[in-house]
């Protein structure tokens, strides 16, 4: 679980009658992941070249990408189709020949159609916006046209202008800036542009129009109307093409890409006139299921074998290797990077600990139910395999801050009723006995900011421990142990700075060790062999790299970045109950002194606060629950261990929702 899938490299070797049946057999396993050949170099076979496509893919690429076409125009998804009934090959080959020109030319004839429309209705709309200006203006259209020797000029100022030319001038004021229209001789041009520019003169186009700009606008908005209701129509036409031709365009789509991916393969193997060779990695643990099946359908004219690998050199495609909990998680550990085949693979521990961290900075009981209802509700449109994946790891979220909402008593900010915190409380206000005054939970923050700093030192030391185990997987020599020495000196520094701590000061949920036989002043036995770990673990650290010695100070601001937990958790418990005095004395105020109208809207207005606010502090919970929880991984744990950088381990073939096999 905490390492990738074991993978064996196969070499697979037969004539070249044999390709087609070898192909269409590991395409049907969906576990051979072709390692492609080089054609040149040492890495190509003396002798060998790349292949060629079977017969027919030029066809087959040809009709897939009139498929992919009809349904990207149509917008079918893949994952808006229900999978039913499953077509044969033969079915849906009768079927391309038969349909598949039909669809194609009606839905070019109705995307064309659509397209003229469209385009017709952005030249009204550009018409209309040239218009518009003169809308205001009681002259014709056709006026400002048809003159020799009198220019038209109209566009936006900033005031009215004056003219000291024989002139006619429309002026139309408006919020924002004028708009005028004015006609003078052309020999005053000059004239009349300067007396323009100084009142921040705006060139417009004149259109050439007859008529009121108004009935012009009134006439073009009519025509615009009428060709949006024709398209329309063809978009409904289109849509019911769409509910028609969904579920065969997916299962035709399904079957050529099959195809094409087979009659293409050879592009990727290393052939000659009469043989071909094809290398690729399989799972460890079905090396023997696809050798078997290969022998038989070529009666046994192949040649297969296990090829000695060295994994730190070669190339080895990563499977995740996780039980069914842990693979919702693994969506997170690809945003960062995929493990390498010889590293450890952390996706098990974030699966646990991310909605632990999730829990404890959430923790609400209300929140938590939301975020579960949305989890589930969400599900109808994230379809894809990555987007359930983030469902089910909110899900898992969601319940871990049910389960924390329970630890702290907390409901929408709420104390739950009956209900003491089993863990601290993180109400600012504590519930008062009869006759006592309110006191504030002041001392429950630093006992909260402790054990968060106990979850950072666990979890850092964790990292650490991770890193050991992948320097003694990865590295060789006198490297490998001063790199696996420093990890432990890291761990050995931390530690035992905190039994010095500890053998000084009594702390809250901290071990006490003041109480050992002193040694010299305060400090005591455990004192002594704090630093005497510490100082061991920073010989050991500049033993690899005297550099990252000048990184230990940072030990410290690595831990208490674990105290963001707390934090963001008491902002959205603050946010949430500064929310409820908000709304509660909205809504209770107006009855204790007179219930009206006005106390009514005030209620309304108390309640629409209540449901907003929340709304908003489930959204910012969201975000910092889940950025500080992955920031804690990605930065703090990952660090102290992990590179990634893995190749995805992807098979030849896939998994067939519409056809058959």
């Amino acid at each position: 679980m905490l390492k990738p899938k074991q993978m064996s490299r196969l070499l697979i070797a037969a004539s070249r009658d044999q390709l087609a049946p070898v192909i269409a057999e590991l395409y049907h396993h969906n576990l051979f992941h072709i390692e492609d050949y080089v054609d040149a170099g040492q890495e190509g076979y003396e002798g060998f070249k790349i292949g060629t496509p079977l017969l027919g893919a030029s066809e087959k690429s040809a009709d897939l990408v009139k498929i992919r076409a009809i349904a990207n125009t149509i917008a079918v998804r893949t994952d808006d189709v229900d999978a039913g009934p499953s077509c044969s090959m033969d079915e849906l080959h009768t079927k391309i020949e038969r349909e598949l020109p039909l669809l194609e030319r009606e839905v070019e004839e109705l995307t064309f159609r659509r397209s003229k429309l469209e385009m017709r209705v952005k030249e009204l709309e550009q018409k209309i916006a040239e218009i518009t200006p003169f809308a205001d203006i009681p002259v014709d259209m056709n006026l400002y046209h048809g003159y020799k020797r009198f220019t038209t000029i109209a566009g936006y100022v900033s005031r009215e202008v004056t003219l000291n030319v024989p002139h006619e001038m429309h002026f139309s004021m408006g919020k924002d800036k004028n708009f005028l229209v004015v006609v003078f001789p052309t020999e005053q041009k000059s004239e009349v542009d300067k007396a323009l520019a100084e009142a921040g003169f705006q060139p417009v186009p004149v259109p050439d129009e007859s008529g009121s700009a108004r009935g012009r606008i009134e006439f073009y908005s009519g025509e615009t109307a009428a060709l949006n209701k024709e398209i329309q129509e063809i978009n409904k036409q289109l849509e019911n093409v769409k509910q028609k031709h969904a579920a065969f365009l997916v299962a035709c789509e399904e079957l050529l890409k099959a195809e094409v991916d087979q009659t293409e393969a050879p592009l990727r193997f290393a052939t000659t006139k009469q043989t071909f060779v094809a290398e690729g990695w399989v799972p460890e643990d079905k090396v023997a299921a696809v050798t078997n099946s290969l022998v038989y359908v070529t009666d046994g004219k192949v040649f297969v074998t296990v090829v000695p690998t060295d994994p730190e050199h070669d190339t080895v495609p990563v499977e995740y290797n996780n039980p069914d909990f842990a693979k919702p998680t693994q969506v997170l550990t690809d945003i960062y990077s995929r493990p390498r085949y010889t590293e450890v693979d952390p996706t098990l521990m974030i699966s646990i600990v991310f909605p632990l961290f999730f829990g404890l900075i959430v923790g609400d009981v209300g929140y938590g139910l939301l975020l579960l209802a949305m989890a589930f509700g969400l599900r109808k449109f994230l379809k894809g395999e990555d987007g359930r994946y983030l469902l089910d790891v909110l899900r898992n979220a969601s319940i871990s801050s049910i389960f924390f909402g329970l630890l702290y008593s907390e409901f929408l900010g709420f104390a739950i009723p009956g209900l003491k915190p089993i863990l601290f409380s993180r109400h600012l206000m504590a519930e008062a006995a009869e006759g006592e005054a309110v006191t504030s939970h002041g001392p429950m923050i630093p006992q909260l900011l402790i054990l968060a700093i106990w979850i950072g030192i666990v979890h850092i030391t964790l990292g650490r421990i991770l890193g050991i185990i992948n320097h003694a997987k990865q590295d060789h020599g006198e490297h490998r142990t001063k790199a696996m020495l420093a990890n432990f000196g890291w761990i050995a520094v931390m530690w035992g700075v905190l039994v010095v701590i500890w053998s000084i000061v009594q702390m809250p949920l901290m071990p006490d060790l003041t109480g050992l036989p002193a040694v010299v002043s305060i400090i005591n036995v455990g004192g002594v062999a704090g630093g005497i770990f510490a100082v061991l673990g920073v010989l050991l650290i500049a033993r690899d790299s005297v550099l990252e010695v000048v990184e230990l100070p940072s030990i410290i601001s690595h831990v208490l970045s674990y105290a963001r937990i707390v934090a963001v958790g008491f902002s959205s418990v603050a946010i949430a109950m500064v929310i409820n005095f908000m709304s509660i004395d909205m809504m209770i105020e107006p009855q204790l002194e007179h219930f009206s109208l006005f106390g009514i809207v005030i209620i309304i207005a108390g309640l629409v606060v209540f449901l907003l606010g929340h709304a908003l502090n489930l959204v910012l919970g969201i975000l910092g629950g889940g950025l500080h929880s992955i920031r804690l991984h990605y930065v703090e744990f990952f660090t102290k261990f992990y590179k990634g950088g893995g190749v995805k381990y992807i098979p030849f073939g896939m998994k067939r929702r519409f056809t058959e096999d």
